[in-house]
C-alpha cells in the first residue's frame, strides 16, 4: 500500500499524543480500542482498524505495570497492529496482532529509556519546587512529555515508513501454515488477556455469575434472532444482576444499621 506524507504525519501525531496520554493525560486515548479505528481512518479502513483495536484491547486488558516492570507497550503494539492489518496484504486482524507483539516489546524498552532519560530532569524539578517556581515546573513537565512523545512517535513512524516493502516481503515469504498459526496465536491472546484479568480480580463469590454469563453467551450467539445484539443483551442482563445485588446489599446494610439492640439476639 502506498502511503502519503499526510498519512505519515498523522500517524506521527496520533502516536505522539497517545504516548503522552498513557502516562500523564490519562484520558484513555492511548487504548488500542481508540487508536485502532483512528489509524484505520487514516489508512482508509476504519472497520478493520476497529476490529484490530478491539482484538488488541482484549489481549492487554489484564496487563498492568508492577513496580519497575513494564508490560508490552499498548501504544506501539496497538498502532503497529492496525498499521499491519490496513497496509499489508494477506494479513487478517488476528495475525496483525501477533505480528505487532515484537514492536510492543520494543515499546517496553522505550518506556525504560524514557524513564532513564528523564531521571536527570528530576533535579530541575526539585530546584523549581524549592524556589516555588511553578512556571519552571510547568516548563520541565512539558519538556519531559515532549521527550516521551517523540521516542514513541519516531519508533512507530520509522517502522511505518520502512516496513511497507520489507514487511510485505516478509509476509509473502511466510508459508500458509505459519500464517495460519500466527492468526490462531493472535486469536488466542485475547483469551489470555481475560485470564490474566480474572486471576487478578476474580473472587470466589463471583464464579457463579461467570459460568452463568458464559452459558448465556453460548446460547445467545447460537440463536440467529439475537446473535447480532448478543453483546448488548448480555450487558443489560449483567447490569440487571449487578444493580439487583447492589440494592440487596444496600437494603441489608440499612436494615442492620437501623435495627435495635442486637446484643440480646433480638
Amino acid at each position: 500500500m502506498e502511503v502519503s506524507i499526510v498519512q505519515i504525519a498523522l500517524i506521527f501525531i496520533v502516536t505522539f499524543i497517545a504516548a503522552i496520554d498513557q502516562f500523564d493525560l490519562l484520558e484513555s486515548l492511548y487504548q488500542p480500542i481508540v487508536t485502532g479505528p483512528i489509524v484505520g481512518a487514516i489508512l482508509g479502513n476504519v472497520e478493520l482498524g476497529l476490529v484490530v483495536g478491539g482484538t488488541y484491547q482484549l489481549m492487554t486488558i489484564g496487563n498492568m505495570p508492577i513496580g519497575g516492570a513494564q508490560p508490552p507497550n499498548a501504544v506501539i503494539g496497538g498502532i503497529m497492529a492496525a498499521i499491519f492489518a490496513c497496509t499489508l496484504e494477506n494479513v487478517d486482524a488476528n495475525a496483525a496482532v501477533a505480528l505487532a507483539i515484537p514492536f510492543a516489546l520494543l515499546g517496553q524498552y522505550g518506556v525504560t529509556l524514557f524513564f532513564t532519560l528523564r531521571a536527570p530532569l528530576l533535579e530541575f524539578f526539585r530546584g523549581c519546587a524549592v524556589n516555588a517556581d511553578t512556571k519552571g515546573i510547568t516548563k520541565w513537565t512539558v519538556v519531559s512529555e515532549v521527550i516521551l512523545g517523540l521516542i514513541f512517535a519516531f519508533i512507530v513512524t520509522l517502522f511505518f515508513i520502512g516496513g511497507q516493502t520489507f514487511g510485505q516481503t516478509i509476509v509473502d515469504a511466510i508459508p500458509a501454515w505459519l500464517n495460519t498459526g500466527l492468526s490462531q496465536a493472535g486469536n488466542m491472546m485475547k483469551f489470555v488477556g481475560f485470564a490474566i484479568l480474572l486471576k487478578i480480580m476474580m473472587s470466589r463469590d463471583m464464579w457463579g455469575f461467570f459460568f452463568m454469563g458464559f452459558g448465556l453467551a453460548l446460547i445467545a450467539t447460537n440463536v440467529a434472532a439475537i446473535s447480532g445484539p448478543a453483546l448488548l443483551i448480555l450487558t443489560l442482563i449483567g447490569f440487571g444482576f449487578a444493580f439487583w445485588d447492589f440494592q440487596q446489599q444496600t437494603e441489608l446494610k440499612g436494615a442492620v444499621s437501623d435495627g435495635g439492640d442486637f446484643t440480646d439476639g433480638i
